[in-house]
């Protein structure tokens, strides 16, 4: 079988991969549980799991699907990554001094990752990728405190940021859709209880 790599799915796949990876060793500190009585960890678990394997079908899929190769980073490209990654540690490292909100479980990760992927997002190259990350970073932050609807309507409509096409309307549209299917599908029939409305 002649390998026909194709480079963009083969990073793909990677970086879905190294992100399963560390979600599941973040998660090792909760306990698991079982599918009938489901503890913290589990529903992360399953998730990073899935995960992991899609990134193994995009990888495998990839040495058959080429050629198809990477671009050439450009200057802002570098620049905005390591920009990213050093603007994130400090607002990680610096975040819990400033509040101590910032300084309970994983908060200061999710406001080190939001800062690192909204630096990225200068760069078109990162942007639509970073600005979905970020959306997910903050949705983290906001999920326990803010709420629900809240949390999940911040993450899809900074998420609309990405496409610059979106209309108004169809921002507002999809997001009244999304939160509405999504308190059907986990509030109402699945009962997971979780805070729906800002706790102060």
């Amino acid at each position: 079988m002649k390998l026909n790599v194709n480079g963009k799915d083969m990073a793909s796949g990677l970086i879905l991969m190294a992100i399963a990876l560390a979600g599941l060793y973040l998660n090792l500190d909760h306990s698991l549980g079982t599918a009938r009585r489901m503890g913290p960890g589990y529903m992360p678990a399953m998730v990073f799991w899935i995960q992991a394997g899609l990134g193994a079908l995009v990888v495998f899929f990839s040495l058959m699907n080429g050629p198809d190769p990477l671009e050439r980073w450009t200057g802002l490209d570098i620049g905005t990554f390591l920009g990213g990654i050093v603007a994130g540690l400090a607002a990680f490292w610096i975040a819990p001094s400033i509040w101590g909100f910032f300084g309970q479980t994983y908060n200061a990760v999710g406001v080190g990752l939001a800062v690192g992927f909204f630096v990225m997002a200068i760069s078109a190259g990162w942007k639509m990728l970073a600005i979905i990350c970020a959306s997910v970073s903050l949705f983290g932050l906001l999920f326990e405190h803010a709420g629900f609807f809240i949390g999940l309507a911040t993450l899809i409509i900074v998420s609309c940021f990405a496409e610059p096409t979106h209309t108004k309307k169809g921002i507002v549209g999809v997001t009244a859709f999304l939160l509405a299917l999504s308190w059907w599908v986990f509030i109402y029939e699945l009962d997971i209880r979780v805070n729906l409305w800002p706790q102060f």
